[in-house]
């Protein structure tokens, strides 16, 4: 017998600095912080009834970062209820000025790529309800990604992208 988890509960990420990661988390995205221990540990989470989707853990300002395409977590996924909250965060990003590593276009979704201030990667995607998905399976293939379906303000910057090196190169 195998157990099956119900969902995904959190993920822990290390930072230099966890006061400079909860207040990017805090502003950026709007968490909420159940628990804080300055220069330790936040514990933060956008759903009110989850005690923390995400931790971040202080490991000191020496520690080293992370190489892109090391082993280890690519990025985290922020999931928005509609393609107008995702339009809203793109427009938040433009006027603070953060960067944007990358729009990728995957067919049922549609993710902007960041960076949180110790390099850890961050989406904040939309993904059509289910029942408008094109297919039952095989949801990421070639005929699906790039399909023009999350018409926006990122027009210009939408890169097709595929489950394979799905998120920012």
């Amino acid at each position: 017998m195998t157990t099956r988890p119900l969902y995904l509960g959190h993920v822990n990420v290390y930072v230099r600095d966890v006061e400079r990661a909860k207040a990017w988390y805090e502003d950026l995205l709007g968490l909420h912080v159940y628990e804080y221990s300055p220069g330790r540990a936040a514990f933060l989470s956008a759903d009110r009834e989850q005690s923390h989707e995400v931790a971040l853990m202080a490991v000191g300002p020496k520690a080293p970062l992370q190489e892109k395409g090391q082993v280890g977590l690519n990025h985290m996924a922020w999931r928005v209820e509609s393609l107008d909250q995702l339009k809203a965060f793109y427009r938040s990003l433009k006027e603070k000025k953060l960067p944007i590593e990358a729009i990728n276009d995957h067919g049922i979704s549609l993710g902007i790529y960041l960076r949180d201030p110790d390099g850890n990667g961050v989406e904040v995607y939309y993904e059509m309800p289910r029942r408008e998905w094109p297919r039952e399976d095989h949801v990421f293939t070639r005929e699906l990604v790039g399909s023009g379906r999350f018409p926006g303000p990122w027009d210009e910057e939408v890169r097709i992208g595929m489950m394979a090196g799905a998120g920012a190169r």
